[in-house]
């Protein structure tokens, strides 16, 4: 076991000793985990915060390799609701929070958000410009979404932020007119905790 941990760098071998020690995979865990623990202390109270304003689940979801993780949620008090999705994982390229995911890390300088196919490609193109997705029935029949990037320092993509919700009550042009200006304040504001100053408030187009 400690062979395979030392061949993956997360335990080193002293020489003279042979005593293991951490290695610098184990550190690199350590880091990503403050770095999410740091995610979801700053975005509580703004999910909250919009999940009051808006009166519909409100979500944070991080990148999972090829997936889309749903890390946390405040939920709506309506009486029709959707059954949670924290913990659940979708294809990048399933429903509005992966293809955010996917659009703003293609320009976030980790390189991983490259696809091939051309009419995916194109609407990357079209939620970096617009600065959200949305999506219908895409994470289950009858499921709108609407997502916003979280960027950190240097302009690090942490997650996104999402407003779920029956599509019967979250129509496009509601989302966009009503609920889209506050998904998108809120989005600011973590982001802003989380290190990032550049302004980030692009205009819904109507």
């Amino acid at each position: 076991l400690l062979a395979t941990f030392e061949n993956r760098g997360y335990v080193e071998r002293e020489e003279v000793s042979g005593k293991y020690r951490l290695g610098l995979s184990a550190y690199e865990i350590g880091q990503k985990f403050l770095s999410r623990m740091a995610l979801l202390r700053h975005a509580r109270p703004l999910m909250e915060r919009l999940s009051r304003g808006c009166n519909e689940a409100v979500y944070l979801a991080v990148r999972r390799r090829q997936e889309t993780l749903f890390l946390d949620m405040v939920d709506t008090n309506q009486q029709v609701k959707i059954v949670p999705m924290v913990g659940k994982r979708f294809p990048l390229t399933h429903a509005a929070p992966g293809m955010a995911l996917l659009a703003f890390s293609a320009t976030g300088g980790n390189g991983k958000g490259s696809i091939d196919q051309e009419n995916v490609r194109e609407k990357l193109a079209v939620i970096r410009s617009q600065g959200y997705a949305l999506s219908h029935d895409s994470l289950g029949e009858g499921i709108a979404s609407a997502a916003v990037p979280l960027f950190g320092s240097s302009g690090k993509l942490h997650g996104v932020l999402c407003l779920v919700g029956p599509v019967f009550r979250l129509p496009e042009q509601l989302i966009i007119k009503e609920f889209l200006p506050q998904l998108l304040e809120a989005s600011s504001i973590i982001s802003s905790k989380l290190g990032w100053h550049a302004a980030y408030l692009p205009k819904p187009a109507l």
